[in-house]
C-alpha cells in the first residue's frame, strides 16, 4: 500500500491576522475555519492548506481535549508549492503584482515546467509551478 495523495499541508505563521489576509485575500483560498490564534485552514481543490501559529501548537492538549491532536511545530521558513499551469502562472504573476507581492524568483526547469517563487508574510516560501517540474 502507498499514499495516493496529500490531503493536508502545513506552515506555520506568528502572525495569524497576516496569513489569513494573504492566503485568503490575496491567494483567495476559501478559508474552512480559524481557532482563535491557535490556526486559520483554507481550501485548495482537494487539498487543506493549515497554517498554524507555532506558539500554540507546541502546547501539548489539555488531558479532556475533545481532539487531542499532539503538539507540533517549528520555527523558520517553511515552503509550499500551488500547481499551476503556464498560463495561471502568468496570472499569478499579475495579480501577485497588483497586490504588491514581490517575486523571488522565476525559472524554467531544466526537465520542463516553470516555478514562481515568493514570500508570505510569515516568510515562508511560496511557489507556483507547473506540474511538469515533477513529470506530472
Amino acid at each position: 500500500m502507498t499514499p495516493s495523495a496529500i490531503l493536508e499541508t502545513a506552515i506555520y505563521a506568528d502572525d495569524l491576522d497576516a496569513a489569513e489576509s494573504f492566503y485568503g485575500g490575496v491567494l483567495a483560498l476559501e478559508k474552512i475555519s480559524r481557532a482563535g490564534n491557535r490556526h486559520v485552514f483554507f481550501r485548495c481543490g482537494n487539498s487543506v492548506l493549515l497554517v498554524f501559529n507555532p506558539a500554540e501548537t507546541v502546547k501539548p492538549p489539555a488531558p479532556d481535549a475533545r481532539l487531542p491532536v499532539p503538539p507540533h511545530g517549528t520555527r523558520g521558513d517553511g515552503h509550499v508549492c500551488f500547481r499551476a499551469s503556464e498560463a495561471e502562472i502568468d496570472g499569478w504573476k499579475k495579480r501577485l503584482s497588483e497586490a504588491g507581492v514581490a517575486i523571488e524568483a522565476e525559472f524554467e526547469w531544466p526537465q520542463g515546467g516553470r516555478s514562481i517563487y515568493l514570500r508570505d508574510p510569515a516568510g515562508n516560501s511560496v511557489e507556483f509551478a507547473n506540474p511538469a517540474i515533477w513529470g506530472l
